[in-house]
């Protein structure tokens, strides 16, 4: 089975009790066993993880670029601003689907920007939970090319 990383940036280890309004119910837990789940109906080895440390989250981009393993990353903050990010995303040597769970374009204003797009394969955003399932599918499309 492929490995497939899904990291997560800050915050989103609060979901389900985080702005429910705009992310869901689903906990953060509830969210990494469907992309386990995805991962399995897809044959992909999903591993998912999520850090508030910006620096822990350019580590582990690093590793994937030299383990040449996709990626799919939800930013959060860290799309509008972190060019720490963005340059550890742009040395990646496997697919990278950026991901959101709202639409940042129909957002505050702040959120229009992503700094991590322009070295993403795509960006899949605006669908909810389903937005990381998009993400895994399309992952597995590329990969099966």
């Amino acid at each position: 089975m492929k490995k497939v990383l899904v990291l997560n940036g800050p915050n989103l280890g609060r979901l389900g009790s985080r702005e429910p309004d705009v992310y869901g119910d689903t906990s953060y837990d509830g969210l990494a066993k469907r992309c386990e789940r995805t991962g399995l109906d897809l044959g992909l080895d999903v591993e998912v993880r999520q850090t508030d440390d910006e620096a822990e989250l350019v580590g582990w981009l690093h590793a994937a670029a030299d383990d040449r393993t996709p990626v799919v990353l939800n930013p959060a903050a860290f799309t509008h601003y972190s060019y720490a990010l963005r340059d550890a995303c742009a040395q990646l040597t496997a697919p990278l689907i950026e991901v959101h769970i709202s639409n940042p374009a129909a957002r505050e204003v702040f959120r229009h920007t992503s700094v991590v797009a322009g070295v993403a394969t795509g960006t899949i955003a605006g669908f909810g939970m389903n937005s990381y399932d998009l993400a895994l599918q399309a992952l597995h499309s590329l990969e099966s090319r």
